[in-house]
């Protein structure tokens, strides 16, 4: 019996710090209903909804690449605030038609939704956030064929909370990041156009190292030239690695960071 109470007490003290931890994280789909309600009447008010998408990636990255970065960055991004919840990552996003299939869907596994039905699905999203108390709802897109139509559900949104405090914000920042900033700074290392490229190539690659590198295929990556067009690849991926895409990590959470905080300083 006594053998058996010290087993309980044991496994308490160690459920113990894991289920305190669940209670501090920004991401709401690990909180409880009664938690995200605790968090907004203590000031978290802010509330991050991260775009990414499912889509082909070349032969040596996992499709949800963009999903588990926009996560993980809204995530750094929150933490920073201080302010802030993350909603859960938008997987779902248009990536061309699908019947003829064009873009992304010409290779297997990508998933595309119309635009309209993208757009509704954040319009709603916001205007639920807004119902529970959030006053700043925010976009990030970690892609870029979608940029626009946040900013379209971003204005929308705002429109129809002119009378209110609540604000819906596009921080086109965290994607305008990965293409001035951190192409900078890779050049800066001496990597060039032809390396970095503009979809699953160096500058591409190296992020998804520096957050999760178990979604990455080294041995599978193509040689730069016909043999990565053809694998749908832009750019050399054999020249990434984790420590240059953290000079991308660092870039987007700090800009992202200031651009919610001067958003959040405007007149409402």
């Amino acid at each position: 019996m006594r053998a058996q109470l010290a087993f309980l007490a044991l496994g308490l003290a160690t459920l113990g710090p894991a289920v305190h931890g669940a209670a501090d994280s920004v991401f709401l789909e690990e909180l409880t209903s009664t938690e995200v309600r605790d968090a907004i009447r203590a000031g978290k008010t802010t509330i991050i909804i991260p775009v990414g998408g499912t889509e082909q990636n070349g032969p040596h990255m996992a499709l949800g690449k963009h999903n588990v970065r926009a996560r993980a960055l809204a995530g750094k991004i929150a933490a920073a605030l201080g302010n802030a919840l993350v909603a859960p990552v938008l997987a779902y996003v248009p990536e061309g038609e699908i019947s003829p299939p064009t873009g992304h869907m010409r290779f297997a596994g990508t998933i595309s939704v119309p635009d309209a039905a993208f757009r509704a699905v954040l319009e709603a999203a916001g205007r639920s956030f807004k119902q529970h108390g959030f006053i700043d709802v925010v976009l990030v897109g970690d892609s870029g064929n979608y940029q626009g139509q946040l900013k379209e559900v971003a204005a929308r949104l705002n429109r129809d909370w002119k009378a209110t405090p609540a604000r819906a914000h596009f921080i086109a920042e965290y994607y305008r990041a990965t293409q001035a900033g951190y192409v900078q700074a890779l050049k800066g290392k001496g990597l060039g156009d032809a390396q970095l490229g503009t979809h699953a190539g160096a500058a591409d690659t190296s992020l998804l190292m520096a957050i999760d590198p178990s979604l990455i295929r080294a041995a599978q990556m193509p040689a730069a030239g016909a043999e990565a067009k053809a694998a749908g690849v832009s750019g050399d991926p054999r020249a990434a690695s984790a420590a240059l895409g953290q000079l991308g990590v660092d870039l987007i959470v700090a800009e992202s960071v200031a651009a919610i905080r001067k958003a959040q300083a405007m007149p409402r």
